[in-house]
């Protein structure tokens, strides 16, 4: 059966312009082509994409993901069972950190000296002590946590409504980037995968780029992540956890 380029991109959560660069650098390119010309791709490409995104996840980059597809001495079900194998390696990984994993920076904003007006101002209808109880015990441990809470404790109405507005700012930007077609991986999205990183070491806490993919792995995981991002454009948090990936395997 022969799939159009809209299709597998749906299918496979990607965009039109991420399927047109990896025909372009020889990654995955269609195994047919329709009488216009057209892209057309059977259930082989789509197995192969299937293997090129899970590699996407496992943080390896495109260039070693064509290599590792390429070798002839390799099979589907090997590359399966080292997916399966590198993946429960980061399971276990992730399992481990105890670092500030921040539920949309709620930890970050307990201890808040603000009166309730001045919250609703700052904050909307969200509540920043909801989970308070919940961030402790998951993150109260962790160095991040209790720099964040001796950071945010200083911090007046002012400095608040300029890191809102600078959230903002950088949410825009992100949505014009993700609209322009560009994949997550790109210059544009990539710096604005670090631009964010660098907000969250100048607000809270160092964020290193172990804890910014732990986040970005939270994004998508965490229905409540997803959700916040969601809100600013759909599949936002997909395509932030993706860039922000791309960028710790381009910088770090």
């Amino acid at each position: 059966m022969a799939y159009t380029v809209g299709q597998v991109a749906k299918a496979a959560g990607v965009t039109v312009r991420t399927l047109h660069h990896y025909d372009e650098i020889g990654l995955l390119s269609p195994s047919g082509r329709s009488s216009t010309g057209y892209r057309r791709y059977d259930d082989a490409d789509l197995e192969r994409l299937q293997h090129i995104r899970y590699y996407r996840e496992l943080g390896f980059p495109l260039e070693e993901i064509a290599a590792i597809l390429d070798d002839p001495a390799s099979d589907p079900t090997a590359h399966l069972r080292r997916q399966h194998e590198l993946l429960t390696v980061r399971i276990k990984r992730l399992q481990e950190m105890v670092t500030a994993i921040e539920f949309a920076m709620e930890a970050s904003k307990l201890n808040i000296p603000l009166t309730p007006q001045e919250r609703f101002e700052v904050f909307g209808d969200f509540d920043p002590e909801a989970h308070a109880e919940e961030a402790e015990q998951r993150w109260g441990g962790s160095e991040a946590y209790r720099e964040s809470n001796r950071r945010v404790s200083r911090y007046t109405r002012d400095d608040w409504l300029r890191n809102k507005a600078e959230n903002e700012d950088w949410g825009r930007r992100l949505v014009e980037v993700m609209s322009s077609g560009a994949p997550a991986d790109s210059p544009a999205a990539m710096d604005l995968a670090e631009e964010h990183r660098q907000i969250i070491s100048r607000w809270f806490y160092e964020c290193s780029y172990e804890i910014h993919t732990g986040l970005a792995d939270m994004y998508v995981a965490d229905e409540r992540f997803t959700a916040y991002f969601e809100k600013i454009r759909p599949g936002m948090a997909a395509y932030l956890s993706e860039a922000i990936h791309a960028n710790a395997i381009s910088r770090a």
